[in-house]
């Protein structure tokens, strides 16, 4: 498997973490565990860092369609080389250290790790395209 290839496997993990770390947080609000495991059909505060954790979730979700776009174009029209590779471990070490910064709300440093994730994949489609 390709290098990049394997990041797009690993991009998937991390939204698995993602998943997990929401999971966490929001078994830690008053309603926990029972609210989690209900059919949810009412609205409940999620707390702060469960609030965070869901919305980087959802952030990452869609990253992850547009990576998933550029490194699947790149793989079919094979057009993998050291700098695409280079691009996709930039993404994914942008998404790895975004988890924490958004819990943590660590700001600008977040917005600035988002650029990163985002940038690198703006450049993978644009080397999908040329």
């Amino acid at each position: 498997m390709t290098s990049e290839l394997t990041a797009l496997v690993i991009a998937a993990f991390i939204q698995v973490l993602h998943i997990g770390v929401s999971g966490y947080f929001m078994n830690r609000t008053p309603e926990g565990k029972a609210w989690n495991m209900s059919p949810r059909d009412t609205p409940r505060d999620p707390g702060i860092k469960g609030g965070r954790a869901l919305r980087a979730a959802d952030n990452h979700q869609t990253a992850l369609l547009l990576f998933a776009t550029a490194i699947l174009t790149l793989a079919v029209t094979n057009q993998f080389t050291g700098w695409t590779a280079t691009l996709a471990w930039i993404y994914i070490a942008a998404r790895l250290l975004y988890i924490p910064a958004y819990v943590q709300g660590w700001s600008p440093l977040r917005s600035i790790i988002w650029m990163v994730g985002f940038a690198a994949t703006a450049l993978l489609l644009l080397a999908a395209l040329f």
